[in-house]
């Protein structure tokens, strides 16, 4: 693990979707407090990557460190992109891009906030999902995706996230899942953490979603106790485009995406905000 020291403030975002032109402005407004100021990208910055190269870019440039984890959006091949790799080849190749950039991402070191409200570990995951989130009445994965194909909620992912040279996208899922279990395990005893995930770790999140059918592309029930687990301060996550607190067990679970122009023109709050994850923002610094 790597550290720091001082102070400054650790801030989150997500889902920043610079394809529309509104959330790319965002992107070129998005500013630290201080110099000392930590950024996490919980996922979806774009689809191709020449947007998520610049948009990694040009925050590192201003924020001291920046920490990124894929969302579904950036592992998608999609028929824009330049970059026509599929799965964990496209996944190695953006990690490839953010180390040029000095961001870092799931294959790095767990890097250490010791500024103030730290000392706290930072964990950066990619665990993606096995459609365990399933529509009530539903037991197995086809009878979900049935049912998820009768409403007409199918996530595109079906036909752009692919997972060579995994068999399936819920092959991969246990793979990271198991090798990411292994790492957290060893954090040495004592220091908390922050887990930045694109998905929540927990189903709960999910509860309030419009069409409770795309909880299947949501996460995996394989890390419901996580949070229980391990010494987590707080769990960070985007993809549902629902920015809000919840508490699960006595842990705090902190949504922080921008989501599209459509859904965050309709919030009282600006658009492009930066979350508070330590200290806390009901915290004093």
């Amino acid at each position: 693990m790597s550290g720091t020291g001082g102070g400054g403030q650790l801030w989150a975002i997500s889902d920043l979707h610079i394809g529309y032109a509104e959330n790319r402005a965002l992107v070129e407004q998005m500013r630290p407090e201080s110099d000392e100021d930590w950024l996490l990208v919980a996922g979806d910055v774009a689809e191709t990557v020449e947007d998520i190269r610049w948009v990694l870019k040009t925050l590192a440039g201003r924020f001291a460190k920046v920490v990124w984890v894929p969302g579904n959006h950036e592992l998608w091949t999609h028929p824009s992109d330049a970059v026509t790799l599929r799965g964990v080849a496209r996944y190695d190749h953006l990690v490839e891009q953010c180390r040029e950039l000095g961001v870092i991402t799931p294959e790095d070191p767990y890097p250490v906030w010791e500024g103030p409200g730290g000392p706290v570990v930072v964990a950066p995951l990619f665990l993606l999902y096995d459609y365990s989130f399933l529509p009530s009445g539903c037991a197995t994965k086809d009878q979900g995706l049935e049912y998820a194909h009768g409403t007409g909620v199918v996530c595109t992912d079906e036909h752009l996230l692919h997972p060579d040279p995994y068999p399936s996208r819920e092959a991969w899922c246990r793979a990271r899942v198991a090798e990411t279990e292994r790492r957290l395990a060893e954090v040495p005893e004592g220091l908390p953490l922050v887990l930045v995930n694109h998905y929540p770790l927990h189903r709960h999140p999910t509860d309030v979603l419009w069409y409770p059918e795309f909880a299947m592309w949501c996460g995996t029930m394989l890390t419901d106790d996580w949070h229980r687990r391990f010494p987590v301060h707080t769990m960070v996550y985007g993809h549902l485009h629902i920015p809000r607190t919840t508490w699960q067990d006595g842990v705090r679970f902190e949504e922080v995406s921008v989501g599209y122009p459509r859904e965050w023109r309709k919030r009282a709050q600006p658009p492009g905000r930066l979350r508070r994850i330590v200290p806390r923002e009901d915290e004093g610094r």
